[in-house]
């Protein structure tokens, strides 16, 4: 069934928007709607078969989308993808950094390689897509990045992993730093820091986190979805370097 969105259906018409891990969770989601309310959908992820079939979905409701298979931890590959990008679509108006990846472990039990996996996923990944999005098209243009941080980047989390965590904290302040230094060619950076989202990374133990969110239940990935829009949208064109929460209240406690 097609998103119903409060937006206006051609609030990104003629624009072209960059969602990372794609293929799955929030990326699928948030790719889902935002092809809804008009914008051409440019998935990247890990495997080109879920961005094929994600892109198929799309396409099937009405929508506009292709898919780059692309390593985010691999500079040079991620250098080469996005210059595919700019020859496919021109113009990128968006990004939304999205992919993300965990390894529960205390840092007491968890390996170099396990550490550095989740590092290079989440925050090395995530910079490296910005500032080749950045410097190959959208300082002489102007545009928007959004990056998908974590309430567990700010509050000791249960479940998330350590080196999630860290990595997600780190991901908050290069937003900021991002924003600092984007901000005179035109470009915004803001992010969403989700809570408790139904998706494929969320276990049947998340279940008893429940008590903990004043508005009762588990988040979706288009609660988280919403947000997105907005910071991109030209509603929040006096809105970067900043971190919106969409949590359902649990950061409150």
């Amino acid at each position: 069934m097609s998103y119903r969105s409060v937006f206006k259906p051609d609030l990104f018409a003629g624009q072209n928007i960059i969602v990372t891990g794609g293929g799955s969770g929030i990326g699928r989601c948030t790719a889902h709607e935002l092809a809804s309310l008009g914008a051409r959908v440019v998935l990247v992820g890990r495997k080109q078969d879920k961005l094929d079939a994600v892109a198929a979905e799309i396409e099937e409701d009405g929508g506009q989308a292709i898919g780059f298979a692309c390593d985010i931890r691999d500079e040079e590959v991620v250098k080469a993808t996005v210059a595919e990008i700019y020859k496919a679509v021109e113009v990128v108006h968006g990004l939304v950094n999205n992919a993300g990846g965990q390894f529960p472990s205390p840092l007491a039990l968890i390996n170099q390689k396990g550490w550095e996996t989740v590092v290079r996923t989440n925050l090395t990944g995530g910079f490296l897509m910005a500032r080749e999005v950045f410097t190959q098209g959208m300082n002489r243009n102007g545009g928007a990045i959004v990056n998908i941080t974590s309430i567990a980047g700010h509050k000791i989390h249960p479940f998330a992993g350590s080196a999630y965590s860290i990595s997600k904290t780190a991901l908050s302040g290069l937003t900021r730093e991002m924003a600092n230094e984007f901000s005179s060619l035109g470009v915004r950076v803001n992010a969403v820091a989700p809570g408790e989202i139904e998706t494929e990374m969320v276990g049947p133990e998340y279940e008893m986190l429940i008590p903990r969110i004043p508005l009762e239940r588990m988040g979706t990935p288009e609660d988280v979805a919403g947000t997105v829009f907005y910071l991109c949208s030209g509603d929040s064109v006096y809105v970067t370097g900043t971190e919106i929460w969409v949590t359902g209240g649990q950061h409150l406690f």
